[in-house]
């Protein structure tokens, strides 16, 4: 740090309408208050209506009041995909008092033996193409009660039977699983009806979701999520977000999962309270089912991230579509390359805004301004937030200088769920959350992300992050997307490998080597070169580098 130059911290302008909401349940009272006629979630073309989702998620809490003896602050976990179901199950929890945990449907039978366990989850809601893996871990666990539903089960007759049939026996999607205890979600729904709902008052510091992180390194941990925590985040982004929006009459594409901390934010809570319209598509992998559900919709927003836009872009049914509707384009979850915003824009004629956050702030720390993107950075602080850079001893940094990015707000967690340790050594006294994102200050108070600290690769004693390689190799026409990682080197303690997927089959490694030493300095040009047909992802699409910088770095060098 320069002799003279003075630490800086950025802080967002003040948040508004702190007081309105005491907990999540304020703000979906009021929702279903203002906005009961209109549209408030639709799947695979069946819509619930804001009064729908009111009068099922109060059978499901009423179902969980009187028949399961869980108490106010019990765990309850959900491991469900984009269905109607999942905000039913989500919103009746939290009626009821419980605490959500949300859980990937995709996750092993390690994982959710790890994740319920350390939970203390007493009920589980779970679609039945996963139940055959519960019964496998279910006596591992302190589940008490099992809720088992099927795809389209709150479809109407004869759609739902239909689906279900060819879920189960035409795809062969459900394997045989033996629950004699489990409840079908319908039935549950059915006897909550006949039952009165009690409304359960909540604090602010009550915990309201359980949302465990991603378990980059060793098992996952349990971020404490508040009633506080959610709601803050949720006016945030109306701050952020909102201009430009109206209640009420926007219709929002919802393809990454709702149990993501992202889209859980941003489409339960900030896309409920202003009244608008969100779209789940179960599975975006599906890319054409995708694009069909897109042409069916006549849609003024999309939330999505680097990946997906990309896939999109290269389908000539996606460019097609009419998108005269679209205005709103937000990216988080990964970095936004600016090739792949610059393709979305001329495709769809809308920017993309990247915003930046992380499961411990609920997500949102930052966000362009939709009337003043900057390509290349994650926007200002939102409302109510500060945020500064730290060097390795833990001082501040000022503007211009690359450091650990620290945050401080009231979306901030409360912690890691019985990890103390964990939480002191990444929430500090004064409040301030270790990221361990590597970021610059910039002096018109945007925030530039460099990289994640332990993605950095150290070559010959220079620091390297691969998301600028990336962003360099992602503008070459011939490549679809890539990963850059870093792998043992006898010379240079550490060398620059480049795990491509190539859109022009005739791509070699020393065409994109060329390239590369045209916008990169020499230490920075990859040394290996590694053709895929693919990248292994998270659930939410972001590139798994850690699981290629495991593999052998010596296979299949170019």
């Amino acid at each position: 740090m320069s002799e003279h130059a003075t630490p800086a911290v950025l802080r967002g302008p003040e948040l508004e309408g702190d007081e309105a909401y005491a907990s999540v349940m304020d703000v979906f009272h009021a929702a279903i208050e203002r906005f009961a006629d209109r549209p408030a979630f639709t799947c695979m073309g069946r819509t619930l209506s804001y009064g729908e989702l009111d009068r099922l998620s109060g059978d499901f809490a009423a179902w969980l009041q009187h028949d399961t003896g869980l108490q106010p602050g019990d765990r309850i976990a959900i491991q469900l995909p984009n269905v109607l179901q999942f905000p039913v199950a989500v919103f009746g929890a939290l009626r009821a008092g419980l605490v959500v945990v949300n859980t990937n449907p995709l996750y092993t039978e390690r994982e959710m033996a790890h994740q319920f366990k350390d939970s203390g989850a007493r009920a589980i809601v779970i679609l039945a193409n996963m139940a055959d893996k519960l019964e496998r871990v279910l006596e591992r666990t302190d589940i008490e009660h099992v809720v088992v539903t099927q795809l389209a089960d709150l479809h109407p007759f004869p759609r739902r039977p239909l689906i279900n049939a060819a879920v189960k026996y035409v795809k062969k999607l459900v394997p045989a699983y033996r629950l004699p205890r489990a409840l079908g979600f319908r039935e549950a729904l059915k006897r909550g009806a006949r039952l009165e709902h009690r409304e359960v008052d909540r604090q602010a510091d009550d915990i309201a979701a359980l949302q465990y992180t991603g378990g980059t390194t060793g098992l996952a941990k349990g971020t404490m999520l508040t009633h506080r925590n959610l709601v803050a985040n949720m006016l945030q982004a109306r701050q952020a977000i909102g201009q430009g929006l109206e209640d009420g009459k926007e219709t929002i594409i919802a393809p990454l999962p709702v149990y993501h901390i992202y889209t859980f934010t941003v489409n339960c809570l900030f896309m409920m309270e202003t009244g608008n319209h969100s779209v789940l598509i179960p599975n975006p992998r599906d890319l054409a089912g995708f694009v069909k559900t897109l042409k069916s919709v006549r849609f003024t927003g999309f939330v999505g991230l680097n990946t997906l836009f990309n896939a999109l872009c290269d389908r000539q049914d996606f460019r097609d579509l009419d998108f005269s509707g679209l205005h709103l384009t937000i990216s988080g979850g990964m970095a936004l390359t600016r090739a792949v915003a610059k393709r979305w824009e001329e495709v769809t004629g809308c920017p993309v805004a990247e915003g930046y956050g992380l499961t411990e702030t609920s997500p949102i720390v930052s966000f362009n301004p939709i009337d003043a993107i900057q390509l290349g950075t994650i926007g200002r602080p939102v409302a109510g937030t500060e945020v500064k850079v730290v060097d390795l001893e833990g001082a501040d940094l000022p503007l211009g200088e690359s450091g650990e990015l620290c945050v401080r707000g009231p979306q901030v967690m409360k912690g890691y769920w019985q990890r103390d340790d964990e939480t002191a050594r990444s929430l500090d006294a004064d409040g301030w959350f270790h990221t361990g994102d590597v970021a610059v200050l910039q002096d018109d108070g945007y925030i530039r992300i460099v990289d994640r600290k332990k993605d950095m690769i150290l070559v010959s004693g220079f620091n390297v992050y691969p998301n600028e390689i990336e962003d360099v190799v992602a503008h070459h026409p011939g490549v679809v997307e890539s990963a850059a990682v870093g792998v043992p080197d006898d010379a240079s303690g550490e060398a620059i490998k480049l795990f491509v997927v190539a859109r022009d089959p005739d791509l070699d490694a020393e065409t994109l080597r060329a390239w590369c030493k045209q916008q990169l300095t020499a230490y920075k040009v990859p040394r290996h070169v590694e053709f895929r047909d693919e990248l292994p992802k998270t659930n939410v699409g972001k590139v798994l580098r850690r699981q290629l910088r495991d593999e052998d770095p010596r296979q299949g060098d170019a």
